[in-house]
């Protein structure tokens, strides 16, 4: 089985800046992409970024030029830096990652149980 524990998540004001960290831990063959998501409260989960392992990202427009993700290949973990947030970006913040099981050939998506942020004007 695969674990992904969020941490960092909180309560900042807008302006304010927030790193959220996610380790993946268990029985892990390798690890593909790694993200983060985000479900704000009556609205259905949006992407935030993405990294493959080669180190190529991809962002949601929202949040171009302000978050920031990398990973530490060595520690099955994902960040999330977030600058000048906004009330906008108040949600849970979920870590997702394509997860490939030892003897097994194929991915599979892996899911952490989120972190809030909440961003006060």
């Amino acid at each position: 089985q695969v674990q992904l524990v969020e941490s960092g998540g909180g309560l900042v004001q807008a302006g304010g800046s927030l790193r959220l960290s996610c380790a993946a831990s268990g029985s892990i063959a390798s690890i593909n992409a790694m993200g983060w998501y985000r479900q704000a409260p009556g609205k259905q989960r949006e992407l935030v970024a993405t990294i493959t392992g080669g180190g190529t990202t991809n962002y949601a427009g929202s949040v171009k030029d302000r978050f920031t993700i990398s990973r530490d290949n060595a520690k099955n973990t994902v960040y999330l830096q977030m600058t000048s947030l906004k009330p906008e970006d108040t949600a849970k913040y979920y870590c997702n990652a394509n997860v490939r099981l030892p003897l097994l050939s194929s991915y599979r998506d892996s899911w952490g149980r989120g972190t809030q942020v909440t961003v006060s004007s």
